[in-house]
C-alpha cells in the first residue's frame, strides 16, 4: 500500500539525552536516507530498515503480531500516546504534522497564518524529535490540491528546511494525493522542495501503474506509498442512481496484495515501503469502504494479505471468503415491498460461519481528501435472516440504502460485502404544523421554546464543544453561545433539529415559520479570520418529514468584533423547517472558537 541488497553498513552511534517535554529519558534514533549502488534504502541505528506499515494507532500489538512494523499518524494532537504504545510493540512512527488545506480555507498568502503554522510544527519537532519510535517527519498530507500553487511547495520546504536544522536525524517526507496531472506535483515539489527528502504518495485506483509512472516522471527522490488499499468510491462504477459500487472484503484483500507488490515489490531501488489504509475502521462513504478491521478489531482479508506481504508466510487462520452477495431487486422499489437476499461464503480452514444482516441509510456522499463523516443510520426490524438468506422489507422514505452481510469463523476473522438499494416509493404526507409566534428564535437568552435541540454533532465530535451560557462578551443580554473545535484537522458541526437526532427525516417535528422573512444570527471569532460555514434545512430530499427550504453559507470569514449575518427567506416555503440552523468548519490547522447569539426567524 522486499527485497534489500546485501552490503555492509557501519553502525551509527546510540545517543543519550534527556528530553524535558517527554515523560522518560529517550535514547533517540538515528535514520538515515542512503543510495548504494543506484537502490535507495532507509538505514535505522544502521540496520536497513524497510517500512512494513499501516495508517492508523488502533489494536497495535495485533499490528506487531501480524509482520508489521510502522504507523503513520496525520497530526499531533495524538502523537505522544502513538510513539509511547509503539515503542511498547517495537514499531516505529511517521509523525505527521497537519498542514493547512487551501480548500479549508487556508491561505498560502497569508504570510502571518504561514508563520504560525510553521511556529506551531517546529514546537512539536522540538518535543518529539529524541523519542526512540519516531521514523521520519511527514509534513502536511494532502495539501497540496491540484499541485500547482508555488506558495504551498514553499511554505513545506520552509518548514522541511527547519525540521532538518533542528533534528537532523530523522528525514523529512511530505504526503500528496496520486501524481496529478502530467506528474505535475511531482515537478514542482522537486523544485520548489530540496529539503523534502522522501515523497509520500497516496494511491488507491491507480497504485497498478504508480511505479512505472513515478520513474516516468524523472524525480530523483525515493517515495513511500503512504496509503494504499481498494480503489476509491470516486474511482469505481456506479449504480444508475449515483451510489459508488464497493468491493466485497475478500476482494479488497486481493487489491492491497497486488497494490503491494506492484508498487512496492516491484520498485526496489525507488520504494521504500508502505503504509497500507486503514488500520482500524472509519465512516467514508461507507461503514466499511476503507477499513482493515471491523469496530470490535476483527481483521478482515486485507490484513491476512498484508500479513503475507509482511512476512512472507499466509496466516495460520485465514478470514472467511465472500464469493457472492445478490438481492431479488435493488431499485424501483416500494416502500413494504419484501426482497430476497443471498450470500455465498466459504472459510479456508472449514470453520462454522455465523452471519449478521444489517440496513443501512445511504446518503450517497462520496468521501472527499478523508474527510470526517456522520455515521448512517442503521435500521432496526427491517430483515429476517437465516444463516445465508435474508428477507427485507423495503423501508419507508424514498432514496438509497445498503444491506450489508457480515460473516464470521470465530476465530477473530471476518468478511463483509454490500448490496446498494433504492426505494422509489411515494412520499408519506405529513400532517400540517401551525404558525409559529415571530420573532421565533433558535438561540438567545430569553428563549424557552424547546422545539430545536442543538444535538446534530457531525464529523470529528470528539473536537466540538459548544458552551450555552458564555458571558464572553455576547451580543446582547447576559451569555452568549460559545463554539470550540479543538482539532487543526479534519471536520466538525452541529444542527440545530427537531426533533433531536433526526438525520432522517422519519420522525415529525419542525416549526412553521411562514411570514418569516429572513433567518438572522449574529456571529464573532475569538481572533478574526477563522472560517466557518452556516446552513439550515438540511432534510432537503424526499424524506417524510423534511425541511421544505433550505439555505447554505459557505466559507464565512469571521472578524473579532460581532457582525450579523442573514438568511434571506421571501419566496421559499418555511412551512417545516426541521433543522433550524447549522454550523460546520474544516480544520484549520489550529483549534478554533468562535461566537453565536440571537439566532432567530424574524418577520417584515
Amino acid at each position: 500500500m522486499q527485497k534489500l541488497s546485501s552490503f555492509c553498513l557501519p553502525v551509527a552511534a546510540v545517543v543519550f539525552s534527556f528530553v524535558s517535554a517527554l515523560p522518560f529519558v529517550a535514547a533517540q534514533s538515528h535514520v538515515a536516507l542512503q543510495n548504494v549502488n543506484g537502490q535507495f534504502l532507509l538505514t535505522r541505528n544502521g540496520t536497513p530498515y524497510r517500512i512494513k506499515g499501516v495508517g492508523g494507532d488502533q489494536y497495535l500489538a495485533d499490528f506487531a503480531k501480524a509482520g508489521g512494523n510502522a504507523i503513520r499518524t496525520w497530526g499531533a494532537e495524538q502523537l505522544e500516546a502513538a510513539l509511547d504504545e509503539a515503542q511498547q510493540h517495537g514499531l516505529t512512527v511517521c509523525a505527521g504534522l497537519w498542514l493547512g488545506h487551501q480548500r479549508h480555507g487556508f491561505d498560502y498568502a497569508d504570510e502571518a497564518a504561514v508563520r504560525k503554522q510553521l511556529e506551531q510544527t517546529l514546537a512539536e519537532v522540538r518535543k518529539y524529535k529524541d523519542h526512540p519510535a519516531l521514523l521520519m517527519w511527514g509534513i502536511g498530507n494532502e495539501m497540496e490540491g491540484k499541485g500547482t500553487d508555488p506558495l504551498v511547495w514553499k511554505a513545506v520546504n520552509e518548514i522541511a528546511r527547519e525540521v532538518k536544522r533542528i533534528d537532523p536525524h530523522h528525514p523529512t517526507i511530505t504526503v500528496i494525493a496520486e501524481l496529478g496531472q502530467d506528474a505535475i506535483k511531482l515537478q514542482n515539489l522537486n523544485r520548489f522542495c530540496p529539503d523534502i527528502d522522501i515523497v509520500g504518495v497516496n494511491s488507491y485506483g491507480g497504485i497498478s501503474t504508480l511505479g512505472s509512472r513515478y520513474k516516468a516522471s524523472g524525480i530523483t527522490k525515493p517515495y513511500v506509498v503512504t496509503e494504499h488499499g481498494p480503489a476509491g468510491p470516486w474511482e469505481t462504477a456506479k449504480t444508475s442512481w449515483g451510489a459508488p459500487l464497493e468491493l466485497s472484503s475478500t476482494q479488497k484483500g486481493q487489491a492491497f496484495a497486488d497494490g503491494y507488490r506492484s508498487a512496492v515489490l516491484e520498485q526496489p531501488e525507488l520504494c521504500l515501503g508502505s503504509y497500507a489504509f486503514l488500520w482500524g475502521h472509519k465512516q467514508e462513504t461507507t461503514a466499511t469502504w476503507f477499513g482493515m478491521l471491523l469496530p470490535d478489531g476483527t481483521r478482515l482479508a486485507a490484513v491476512d494479505a498484508m500479513s503475507e506481504a509482511w512476512t512472507g508466510s499466509a496466516p495460520k487462520n485465514r478470514c472467511p471468503q465472500i464469493a457472492s452477495l445478490s438481492v431479488d431487486q435493488t431499485q424501483t422499489l416500494k416502500p413494504g415491498t419484501i426482497i430476497g437476499a443471498t450470500i455465498s461464503v466459504s472459510d479456508p480452514e472449514a470453520d462454522p460461519l455465523t452471519m449478521k444482516w444489517v440496513l443501512r441509510s445511504d446518503s450517497g456522499t462520496i468521501g472527499v481528501g478523508g474527510d470526517a463523516q456522520a455515521a448512517e443510520k442503521t435500521l432496526e426490524d427491517a430483515i429476517q435472516a437465516t444463516k445465508d438468506k435474508a428477507v427485507v422489507t423495503v423501508p419507508q422514505g424514498k432514496g438509497g440504502y445498503r444491506l450489508f452481510a457480515y460473516v464470521s469463523d470465530g476465530q477473530g476473522g471476518a468478511a463483509v460485502a454490500n448490496v446498494p438499494i433504492y426505494v422509489d416509493g411515494t412520499v408519506m404526507a405529513p400532517s400540517k404544523l401551525s404558525p409559529a409566534k415571530l420573532p421565533f428564535a433558535v438561540y438567545q437568552d430569553d428563549s424557552h421554546q424547546t422545539v430545536f435541540a442543538a444535538s446534530g454533532y457531525m464529523g470529528n465530535t470528539t473536537a466540538v464543544s459548544m458552551q450555552l451560557d458564555s458571558s464572553d462578551q455576547p451580543h446582547s443580554g447576559k451569555t452568549c453561545l460559545k463554539v470550540s473545535y479543538d482539532s487543526g484537522a479534519d471536520w466538525g458541526g452541529v444542527l440545530w433539529q427537531s426533533p433531536a437526532d433526526d438525520w432522517d427525516g422519519t420522525k415529525p417535528g419542525g416549526a412553521n415559520l411562514t411570514g418569516a422573512t429572513q433567518l438572522e444570527f449574529w456571529v464573532r471569532g475569538a481572533n478574526g479570520g477563522e472560517v466557518v460555514n452556516f446552513v439550515f434545512g438540511v432534510l432537503d430530499g424526499t424524506q417524510p418529514y423534511r425541511d421544505t427550504a433550505k439555505g447554505e453559507l459557505k466559507d464565512v470569514k469571521l472578524t473579532s468584533d460581532w457582525q450579523k449575518l442573514s438568511f434571506p427567506l421571501k419566496g421559499k416555503d418555511v412551512s417545516r423547517i426541521k433543522t433550524a440552523f447549522g454550523w460546520s468548519l474544516a480544520g484549520q490547522g489550529k483549534p478554533v472558537t468562535f461566537y453565536l447569539d440571537d439566532i432567530r426567524y424574524v418577520g417584515p
